[in-house]
Formats: structure tokens, C-alpha cells, sequence
């Protein structure tokens, strides 16, 4: 049974940093990209940034130059760096595994920029 298990969320002032984890465990074939989606109080859940098993990226613009992704393949973990953050990121951040055949979610970790 495959589980994504989220940690580094939080609360941080404007400006602050955070990083995120997500470790995936269980058996998981054929991935085609990890990331991290988010969703804010009413509103749909969005894109953050994916990355490929070829270390191809794909950010979101509101986080370009912010965060950035990395994975550590042998430990199927995949992690966000998120510098300079902003109120308007305060959102629930999902880690997402895509494979050929289905995608996989964690639960969902918070994050709070508040002063």
C-alpha cells in the first residue's frame, strides 16, 4: 500500500522559509512526475511545481524564482524549498506522485505567512 507522507509545514512571517518533505512509502512503479499542489480557503486545488524522473521542472508562475523542487530518487522523497514567501501562499500543500497508471496524494500539510 503506497502512502505520501507530508512534513515541514507551518506557520512564517512574510519573507520567511519553509521546506517541505514528502516521503513516499510502499511500492510505486513507472512515476512520471512528483510535485506539490495547493489549494487556499475557496479555492480549487492548483499546481506548485512537478518534477520528472528527468529532473524536468514545471513551476507555477506565482512560485517561480521562490521555490524550488528537488527528489531524492533512492529514497522516493521529493522536497519544496519555499524562500520569500507571501500571505497569498497560505494554502493546504498536497504532494502528488503520478505514475503511468494513477496519480497518489497525501494528506495535505498546512502552510500559514502571517505576521
Amino acid at each position: 500500500q503506497v502512502q505520501l507522507v507530508e512534513s515541514g509545514g507551518g506557520l512564517v512571517q512574510p519573507g520567511g522559509s519553509l521546506r517541505l518533505s514528502c516521503a513516499a512509502s510502499g511500492s510505486i512503479f513507472s512515476i512520471y512526475t512528483m510535485g506539490w499542489y495547493r489549494q487556499a480557503p475557496g479555492k480549487q486545488r492548483e499546481l506548485v511545481v512537478t518534477i520528472t524522473s528527468g529532473d524536468s521542472t514545471n513551476y507555477a508562475d506565482s512560485v517561480k524564482g521562490r521555490f524550488t523542487i528537488s527528489r531524492d530518487n533512492a529514497k522516493n522523497t521529493v522536497y519544496l524549498q519555499m524562500n520569500s514567501l507571501k500571505p497569498e501562499d497560505t494554502a493546504v500543500y498536497y504532494c502528488n506522485i503520478r505514475t503511468t497508471r494513477r496519480d497518489y496524494w497525501g494528506h495535505g500539510i498546512q502552510v500559514t505567512v502571517s505576521s
